[in-house]
């Protein structure tokens, strides 16, 4: 998958919020991607002209999604939406990521499946240095 609008396809983020460009790998636990959107200076989440690492939560809460997002094109459905509910264990290892040169990269793993809520773990990476790292659980929005 190597388009953002491939990625936007599979969740409810478009436009300039869909932050992932490229699906590099990808199995039944986890996924691993590739963004340079974070120098844009159209960037959505951009405050002034910096971007603040604590968007990086966003970052690894998409990158869930996406993993959703393809786990339930693979079984020939579509995700539903999730509410984000919980982030833990957040370490930040820098303050802003808009003056990175290289990509971003972002491993995010399954830890828990409940059906109708998920825990993830995520770590968000420039050229090998470790940016963030945390963990997120999201519930399936209500439907009606």
């Amino acid at each position: 998958m190597r388009t953002r609008e491939a990625i936007a396809a599979l969740i409810p983020h478009q436009g300039l919020m869909c932050l992932w460009e490229e699906v590099l790998a990808w199995d039944q636990d986890s996924i691993e991607l590739r963004s340079h959107g974070h120098r844009d200076p159209a960037h959505p989440l951009r405050s002034g002209d910096r971007l603040h690492a604590v968007h990086l939560c966003e970052y690894g809460a998409q990158a869930m999604a996406v993993h959703g997002g393809l786990l339930a094109q693979q079984a020939d459905g579509a995700a539903r939406p999730g509410l984000l509910v919980a982030l833990r264990g957040v370490e930040l290892h820098t303050a802003r990521i808009d003056d990175l040169p290289g990509a971003i990269r972002a491993q995010a793993r399954k830890l828990v499946d409940g059906g109708d809520s998920w825990q993830y773990e995520f770590a968000l990476r420039h050229e090998g240095e470790l940016l963030a790292q945390g963990r997120a659980a999201v519930m399936l929005r209500p439907e009606g």
